[in-house]
């Protein structure tokens, strides 16, 4: 191996990892700050988790529809009057509160108008889902699930990039691998397994964890076709190495809208 090739390795390893300071340092102030409104609930998580689904509305309002200027900030209005109308009300008006962004996005003028207003709903339902788990299954439960969703991200980079392999789907998502996906899995059930062992949960708490970072990892997976759709790297440039909300946070909203199914037909989850 010639010198010059071996530079070019070095720079290739380099270049896997020239993301993680920044991401390490953004994910610190997004932990301490999210941390703080879980042990705060009530009206102040409402308003973090509003003020974030907004802020989420406004980047696919802008990603698929790239040439309108005021328009997103109009449509994350709207994001934030209908999930707080959604959230004060808490009746059966709530869900076609939570429609109202995806109307707005249906009706303008974008690239991908039905897919983007299906995403919007599931923005919406993830917000208005994090408010009322954080309620019902208080603490323990919120812990759990955002846990869940980091652990599964932070073993899923790490192992993507150290052992690397097959992908998972590359036409749609092509940094994604198998050996990342079933590490989140590993990952997830480690987490289920410490609050059991904790006594915060029962044992089902091992199943349903991997199967909700899966519902992440599927999250993750449609906001990274929805930008190759579009044409972007990332949702917006307002998270140093993570790039935008969505990016940082669209395993979350996989994972909170199976949660938020579960809910319809389960007596009651595992947790909380």
């Amino acid at each position: 191996m010639t010198g010059t090739e071996k530079a070019e390795g070095k720079t290739a390893v380099a270049g896997r990892w020239d993301d993680l300071r920044p991401r390490v340092i953004s994910a610190i102030v997004m932990t301490a700050v999210g941390a703080a409104e879980i042990w705060l609930g009530g009206p102040s998580f409402a308003v973090l988790v509003v003020l974030l689904t907004a802020g989420m509305v406004w980047e696919l309002a802008s990603i698929t529809a790239p040439r309108q200027k005021n328009r997103p900030l109009l449509v994350a209005g709207l994001a934030a009057a209908a999930l707080g109308a959604a959230l004060v009300l808490r009746s059966d008006l709530a869900a076609a509160f939570l429609t109202v962004p995806a109307f707005a996005l249906a009706l303008t003028p974008r690239r991908d108008r039905r897919i983007a207003a299906a995403y919007a709903v599931a923005i919406m339902v993830a917000g208005y889902g994090l408010v009322e788990f954080r309620e019902e299954a208080g603490t323990t439960g919120i812990l759990w699930l955002v846990i869940v969703v980091v652990m599964s991200d932070v073993a899923g980079y790490f192992a993507g990039r150290m052992i690397g392999g097959p992908k998972f789907w590359p036409k749609v998502s092509p940094k994604k691998t198998w050996s990342g996906t079933v590490a989140g899995w590993v990952g997830a059930v480690l987490v289920g397994l410490g609050f059991v062992l904790a006594g915060m949960a029962g044992w089902g708490l091992l199943i349903l964890s991997p199967v909700v970072a899966f519902a992440g990892q599927l999250g993750d997976i449609a906001e990274s076709w929805i930008k190759r759709r579009a044409g972007v790297k990332d949702s917006s440039h307002l998270i140093p190495g993570h790039g935008g909300l969505l990016d940082r946070f669209d395993a979350l909203i996989g994972a909170t809208v199976l949660v938020m199914a579960l809910g319809l037909f389960l007596k009651e989850l595992p947790i909380g």
